[in-house]
């Protein structure tokens, strides 16, 4: 038996490496560490002793795909919710239905959570409202969460269940919705998570456990082989949850787990510091993953119009996560966020730390010059470009065109890394890879076209960039001698494809740490 860790690839095709006079199709790992790469017919035996060569008849070899910005726990909990996304409702009759059907089946005062609707993609163009919910589950209290991850309805049990009242004041960066006719409670929030994240159940063990199942299953089939998840609730109890999930292998692709910037003073007492990893439980364990404590996670939003927090304190919250050794990983979707995290981060260098702005979805070129000063990683998600961009166009019209301007931000000098946002859409790599070089929405209508960026441009954005947004890039990401032997096989090379065809792309294995986690 081989020790962990170790497989040999042969007859595949890899990327050309630097310097290379040939391209080659062998890799072989051990112990979890990419050991020898190159040419079939020459494998060293000493290379092979004790592993029988897994033959990938011409299937192409990448690095392990890295979601740099996404949520573990909440993606899990989406998989066992109604779901109430485009392809599932088209108006919010439909939403009534899926939720009285889920009603029918749960007790009477127990949670019903469900999720991803738009408001754009219903009939009606709106919002529902608690008095729809009430109609569907007078006797549960229901959570119904917008695709954005940044809204969500309450019923009116729901609302009374986590102490909301009329006269309840607004959290600073939030916004209790009212009805414009009486004033009372619409049932909608915005940007309420940290409010509700207390005062609703957790999922039951059990439940969470099958979430969880699903959610690996979903991101190993993808070929994603780290995550980060950017959790702004991220506490040092979440910290050792998301650990035992992949230390027990219950999530087999490693992470980084960012802290929520509020929450440094608990990992401070905790011990717990900037690229932190945990003890093994059971130090014979061997789990292909890893755990790392990574970027304070700042959120910057405009709820009510209003940016949360203010510049100084943003900025003083900056320069004392700096003090901590904690580079940062800012929230920043519309113009001025994106502006404000930039000139923030300029006024507070750290030359040995490597911050990040995430999302940065509204790019005029003002808000880009920002950028090119401060020189942030960004982290960015193709797939909204699929899932909303006839929302993004037909709301915006011609300032859709400072939208997710890949192209012009890689052109800039930046580094960009590509994410899902999961539960916001799915991880899937290779449809974000399409978006990103097509930019062609679910619609058919293409936002931007000079924004394309290139296969190769899309790859390194879920690989080497990806990586060094979590400066792991000495680590994983690419095809090394040393690196850690994290692998995807593809159907297809994307590299020879045309744009058209990158639908034809599938994952077939996903290999993490030199160990098979996922096969077709």
């Amino acid at each position: 038996m081989p020790a962990p860790g170790s497989l040999a690839l042969t007859n595949a095709r890899l990327p050309t490496l630097p310097r290379a006079r040939s391209r080659p199709d062998a890799i072989v790992a051990r112990n979890g560490k990419i050991a020898w790469i190159g040419d079939t017919r020459h494998i060293p035996p000493s290379a092979l002793s004790g592993i029988k060569p897994i033959d990938c008849d011409g299937a192409t070899i990448l690095p392990g795909f890295i979601d740099a910005h996404c949520h573990i726990l909440a993606y899990a909990a989406s998989l066992l919710a109604v779901d109430c996304s485009p392809s599932a409702v088209s108006s919010i009759p439909d939403i009534a239905r899926v939720i009285r059907r889920r009603a029918a089946q749960t007790p009477p005062g127990e949670w019903i959570r469900a999720t991803g609707y738009s408001d754009f993609h219903l009939a009606e163009k709106r919002h529902p409202t608690r008095r729809d919910l009430d109609a569907a589950a007078p006797d549960n209290p229901v959570r119904l969460n917008h695709r954005s991850g940044h809204a969500c309805v309450l019923n009116s049990l729901a609302l009374a269940r986590v102490g909301i009242r009329p006269d309840t004041p607004e959290p600073p960066g939030t916004t209790i919705a009212r009805e414009l006719d009486t004033a009372l409670l619409s049932g909608l929030l915005l940007d309420m998570d940290a409010f509700l994240d207390d005062r609703i159940p957790r999922l039951a063990p059990a439940d969470l456990r099958h979430g969880i199942a699903l959610a690996n299953r979903r991101f190993l089939a993808a070929g994603v082989a780290t995550a980060h998840d950017a959790t702004p609730a991220n506490s040092p109890a979440r910290w050792r949850a998301l650990t035992r999930l992949v230390q027990s292998r219950e999530f087999a692709p490693s992470l980084m787990i960012m802290p929520g910037a509020t929450r440094l003073p608990e990992f401070a007492r905790a011990g717990l510091v900037y690229g932190s990893e945990p003890a093994r439980e059971h130090p014979h364990d061997h789990a292909p993953a890893t755990t790392t404590l990574g970027h304070a996670k700042f959120m910057l939003t405009l709820s009510g119009g209003n940016p949360h927090p203010s510049y100084d304190d943003l900025s003083h919250a900056i320069a004392a996560a700096h003090r901590h050794g904690f580079p940062v990983a800012i929230h920043a979707v519309e113009a001025s966020a994106v502006h404000a995290a930039a000139t923030a981060l300029a006024a507070n260098p750290a030359p040995r730390l490597r911050d990040r702005i995430e999302h940065a979805s509204e790019c005029p070129p003002p808000t880009l010059d920002a950028l090119r000063k401060a020189n942030p990683v960004v982290v960015s998600q193709p797939n909204f470009i699929h899932d909303s961009g006839n929302r993004y166009i037909a709301q915006l019209g011609e300032q859709s065109r400072w939208l997710y301007r890949f192209g012009s931000i890689a052109k800039s000098g930046l580094t960009l890394a590509a994410s899902s946002d999961a539960p916001v859409t799915h991880p899937d790599p290779l449809s974000a890879i399409r978006a990103a070089v097509t930019r062609r929405a679910s619609s058919g209508e293409i936002l931007e076209p000079a924004e394309r960026v290139s296969v190769v441009r899309a790859l390194a954005m879920h690989t080497t960039a990806a990586a060094y947004a979590a400066c792991q890039e000495n680590d994983r990401g690419a095809i090394a001698p040393g690196m850690r032997a994290d692998l995807v096989a593809l159907n297809h090379d994307p590299t020879t494809l045309p744009p058209d065809r990158l639908s034809d792309l599938s994952v077939t294995m996903t290999v993490i740490g030199g160990n098979i986690a996922w096969q077709a």
